[in-house]
């Protein structure tokens, strides 16, 4: 199931708030919540806030458990700016543009969390199954026998 919380018109920019929503998606809840608290960034504060905003609605409104929740998506869209003008040199003005953005963030338990334990394992296994065919090559040879080839190729016109 997702579950997702949406924090409008924040008070940065999208291209800044990028950086840090880039990091996190994709990664467990407890992951991403240690990296944007660790971030020095103002985004990761206000990402912050709305993984929180997430993992709240994922608790009280959908009863998910925090502990098998990832971050699906985490995408900062544009919001409105502001535009301000500066005074500059001989009477003319020169343009501020204030930038605002909306920050969404998506969470699911749907998605596998992968940790460095279980990839390994999947790595062991591979490795081991790899093996057991070579071996199998490696008897039928000694047999005399020519080893089990793939579908026979076409010829050509």
């Amino acid at each position: 199931m997702e579950v997702r919380a949406i924090y409008k018109y924040a008070k940065i920019s999208p291209f800044k708030a990028r950086e840090v929503t880039r990091e996190i998606q994709g990664l467990p809840v407890s992951a991403a919540l240690d990296i944007v608290a660790y971030s020095p960034k103002k985004a990761a504060a206000l990402v912050n806030k709305t993984l929180k905003s997430a993992v709240a609605n994922a608790e009280n409104n959908a009863n998910l458990k925090v502990d098998a929740l990832v971050v699906k998506e985490a995408i900062v869209g544009e919001g409105p700016t502001i535009k301000r003008m500066m005074a500059r040199a001989r009477g003319s003005g020169s343009r501020i543009l204030k930038r605002s953005s909306h920050i969404r963030i998506v969470l699911t338990d749907e998605i596998k969390i992968e940790t460095r334990e279980t990839r390994k394992a999947e790595q062991k296994a591979a490795k081991k199954k790899a093996a057991e065919g070579k071996a199998e090559g490696e008897l039928a040879q000694a047999k005399g026998e020519k080893p089990k080839k793939h579908a026979p190729k076409k010829a050509k016109k």
